[in-house]
C-alpha cells in the first residue's frame, strides 16, 4: 500500500449506497422519541460527513434538503472525483467535497466554523487509534452546542469470534501477490481449504463457518473495505462511548427508532435483567451481549436539553408522515431481530390508507381520528414500529419540500441516465422524505422511459430493451437466461406492468417521478420535525 493510505484499503473503490439513518429527518424524530431537543427545525443547517466515500448519501442530504450546506471528505481522490461529478451532472450548488486526511480536514478552505450534524459510516472501526483521535478532535472543534452526531461502527461482542478469521484473511491476502481482488480470493479460498481439513476454529464456532461461506458471495469491493483494512476495531459500546465523551457528547439513543423500544428487542427474562441496571452505559452493554451485536447506529448530542413533556407532544404533532410503499390492505407482520412484531392491536389500517392520500401531520390524521381509541404510548410505538419496517417515514415541511423539488428532479435524472449504462446507483433523492429511496435499475429506467414521452409500460418495456439490447445484456427468468428479443421483452412488458401497477403512485407521491407536473406537493402537509 502507497503511505497516503494510512492502511486503508484504496485498490477497490468503496460501493455506492445511501445509509437512511444518515437522513436528518430520521435522527430528527430518533432524537425527539428520545425526549430530547434538537435545533434540525431551523431554517438554514450545516452537515458534514467525514469519511463519505464516494458520496452517494451526501449527494442526496443535498438535493433533498436544499436547506442544508452539506460537506463531506474523503482520503480518495477517486471517491472525491466521483463525487463532485454526480454533484455537478445534478447541479448541486449545497455540496461540496474534499479529498482531505482527518488530520488536516479542520484546516479545509470554505469550511463552515460549526456544524449543525456530522455523520460517520463505519469509518471508525476501519481507520487507526490516530484517525480515532482526530476524528473526535475535529468533532469537539466544530459541533455546534446541541448539534447531532451519527456514528455506526463495527461493535463487540458480536464480532468476537469473527477476529481469528479476519486476522487469516488479512494475512494470507498481504502475503499474496497480484491485485487485490484476487488476492481476497485467494485469501477466502485459503480459509475455506482450513475448514474442509476440519480446522477446529470452525467445528467450534459454527457461526464463522457460516460468515466464511457467505463471505464468499459478497461483492469484493465490500468486502476489501469491511475486512481488508490495516486497523479494524469492533467496539465495546462504552468505549465508544468514552471516546464521544472526549467531545463532551451525550448519548442519545440508536438512530433506527424502533431499536429503543426495548420491549420490541428483548425478551421478558432479559427485560428483567435489564431492568436491574440503572446506568445506560451500562444497560447498552449488556443489551449487546444479549443480542451479540455486530453493528450498532448511534446518536450523540452536545449538551442534553431534555423535552418537556408537553413539548414531546408537540414536535409529534407536527411532524408529517408518507407511504414509502404501497398499502395494500392486507395484514401487517413486521419481524424485528428475529421476532415477530405483534400488531394485532395496533389500528393501523385506517393510518396507512390516510396516509395514501398524502403526507399528513400526526395532529392532522389524529384529529381526523384515524387512531380510534389507540393511546397515545401505543400511536407512537405504531409509527416508530412501521418506519422500521420501511412502510412509513417522517417528511419535511412542505415549505422545504417545496424548495427541494427541482433539485430532487435534476439529481434523479443524473442518476435514471447513468443507469443507461450501469447498475449501480440504487438509490434515488425524495423531497417528500429529505432522504433517499430504494430505486432499481429497471424502475429508473422505466421512469426514465416516461419522462422521455413514452406513455405505456409497453412503450417503456421497449425503450429499456433497446438499451439492453447493444449492450449483451439480457433478461433471467426461472433461472434461466432469456435469449430471444421476444422472450425478453415479454419479460420487460411483465415488469413495467407491474411497476405501473404497484408501485409508480408511491413514487410520484414521493416527489420520484422525473416530470415537474407529476410533483403532488400542494397537498402536503405545512409542518413536520425537521
Amino acid at each position: 500500500m502507497n503511505d497516503w493510505t494510512s492502511g486503508y484499503v484504496a485498490e477497490l473503490d468503496y460501493t455506492s449506497d445511501f445509509f437512511h439513518d444518515m437522513t436528518p429527518t430520521r435522527m430528527a424524530l430518533a432524537t425527539l422519541a428520545q425526549g430530547q431537543r434538537h435545533g434540525l427545525d431551523e431554517a438554514q443547517l450545516t452537515y458534514c460527513e467525514l469519511g463519505c466515500g464516494h458520496g452517494f448519501t451526501a449527494n442526496i442530504v443535498a438535493a433533498s434538503n436544499p436547506h442544508i450546506d452539506v460537506h463531506a471528505m474523503d482520503f480518495n481522490p477517486s471517491h472525491i472525483a466521483g463525487a463532485r461529478l454526480l454533484a455537478k451532472e445534478a447541479d448541486l450548488p449545497n455540496v461540496t467535497f474534499y479529498e482531505r486526511s482527518f488530520d488536516d480536514f479542520g484546516d479545509a478552505a470554505g469550511l463552515p466554523e460549526m456544524f449543525d450534524i456530522i455523520t460517520l459510516h463505519g469509518v471508525m472501526s476501519w481507520v487507526s487509534e490516530e484517525n480515532q483521535n482526530h476524528i473526535v478532535n475535529f468533532i469537539s472543534q466544530r459541533l455546534k452546542p446541541g448539534g447531532l452526531v451519527y456514528v455506526s461502527y463495527n461493535s463487540q461482542p458480536g464480532w468476537a469470534g469473527a477476529m481469528p478469521l479476519r486476522q487469516l484473511l488479512t494475512d494470507h491476502a498481504a502475503n499474496g501477490s497480484g491485485p487485490l481482488e484476487q488476492r481476497i480470493d485467494d485469501a477466502l479460498e485459503y480459509a475455506e481449504t482450513l475448514r474442509e481439513a476440519g480446522a477446529h476454529f470452525f467445528t467450534q464456532n459454527p457461526h464463522e463457518a457460516t460468515r466464511l461461506r457467505s463471505m464468499r458471495t459478497m461483492s469484493r469491493q465490500y468486502l476489501a473495505h469491511e475486512f481488508f483494512n490495516r486497523d479494524w476495531t469492533p467496539f465495546h459500546f462504552s468505549d465508544l462511548a468514552a471516546k464521544m465523551a472526549g467531545a463532551k457528547l451525550d448519548f442519545v439513543g440508536s438512530s433506527n427508532i424502533i431499536d429503543n423500544f426495548e420491549d420490541l428487542c428483548f425478551t421478558e427474562a432479559q427485560l428483567a435483567v435489564l431492568s436491574k441496571e440503572p446506568d445506560p452505559i451500562r444497560r447498552e452493554v449488556i443489551g449487546d451481549l444479549m443480542h451479540a451485536e455486530q453493528f450498532r447506529t448511534d446518536l450523540f448530542i452536545r449538551g442534553k436539553a431534555p423535552q418537556t413533556e408537553r413539548g414531546a407532544v408537540a414536535g409529534w404533532f407536527k411532524t408529517a408522515f408518507t407511504l414509502t410503499r404501497r398499502y395494500t390492505h392486507g395484514p401487517i407482520k413486521p419481524e424485528w431481530r428475529g421476532t415477530a412484531i405483534d400488531m394485532s392491536d395496533m389500528e393501523y389500517d385506517a393510518f396507512l390508507k390516510a396516509l395514501a392520500g398524502g403526507p399528513a401531520t400526526l395532529h392532522e390524521l389524529m384529529a381526523n381520528g384515524v387512531f380510534g381509541h389507540m393511546t397515545w404510548a401505543q400511536i407512537t410505538k405504531m409509527i416508530s414500529i412501521l418506519i422500521g419496517a420501511k412502510s412509513i417515514a417522517p417528511c419535511l415541511p412542505a415549505d422545504k419540500a417545496h424548495r427541494a423539488r427541482e433539485a430532487c428532479r435534476r439529481f434523479n435524472l443524473a442518476v435514471c441516465n447513468r443507469a443507461e449504462e450501469l447498475d449501480q446507483l440504487r438509490f434515488l433523492a425524495s423531497p417528500v422524505t429529505g432522504g433517499g429511496i430504494e430505486v432499481n435499475r429497471l424502475e429508473q429506467l422505466f421512469l426514465l422511459a416516461r419522462h422521455e414521452g413514452h406513455e405505456t409500460p409497453a412503450a417503456w418495456a421497449a425503450f429499456v430493451w433497446q438499451i439492453l439490447a447493444p449492450q449483451g445484456q439480457r433478461m433471467e427468468q426461472d433461472g434461466r437466461t432469456l435469449e430471444t428479443a421476444e422472450e425478453n421483452l415479454a419479460v420487460l412488458q411483465a415488469r413495467a406492468q407491474s411497476f405501473a401497477a404497484r408501485k409508480l403512485d408511491i413514487f410520484v407521491q414521493l416527489g420520484l417521478s422525473l416530470d415537474e407536473v407529476d410533483q403532488p406537493m400542494g397537498e402536503m402537509a405545512t409542518s413536520s420535525a425537521a
